[in-house]
């Protein structure tokens, strides 16, 4: 992570110079713009892995899905533990990827749920009901992992 850590303290530097008040914007907001890159860096991770493992690789579609998915959802797990949350605590890593495995399965089922009620029920386009859906989805799983998952105690320093 330390080189995720120095490209942050860069941009933070930059744009604490140069743009004073979108900086504060941003330190005050930082856990969740933190949260939208991670999630964005895991969703581009897998789609270039999908396009390596079948486009380049020819490996079959379906493992080459689940192939990507899963190393693009360590890559999550990874920056969101320790560079969206700050939670630096090993002992409770595997506890915390549970978590993490079930809020994921939950999400996905709520995810084919509410497409299913607002495209069939509702007939809202199925592009915008997937972006009303992703929204209300990522802010519910930031509050999964911010308050449950990767949680500080008192004593620890909070992100």
């Amino acid at each position: 992570m330390p080189v995720i850590n120095r490209l942050y303290f860069k941009f933070r530097y930059f744009f604490s110079g140069r743009y004073p008040r979108l900086y504060d914007f941003c330190n005050r907001h930082k856990s969740v713009i933190k949260f939208f890159f991670s999630g964005c860096v895991a969703g581009g991770t897998d789609l270039m892995l999908l396009f390596f493992f079948h486009g380049l690789l020819k490996w079959g579609l379906v493992f080459s899905t689940s192939a990507a998915f899963i190393l693009s959802f360590l890559i999550s797990f990874t920056l969101q533990k320790f560079w969206t949350f700050r939670n630096y605590r090993h002992d409770q890593v595997v506890g915390q990827l549970l978590f993490y495995i079930l809020n994921a399965f939950i999400c996905l089922n709520l995810n084919g749920f509410f497409m299913h009620v607002l495209v069939n029920k509702y007939r809202v386009w199925y592009l915008l009901a997937q972006i009303i859906v992703n929204l209300s989805l990522g802010f519910w799983s930031f509050i999964i992992y911010k308050f449950l998952v990767f949680r500080t105690d008192k004593n620890e320093i909070a992100c």
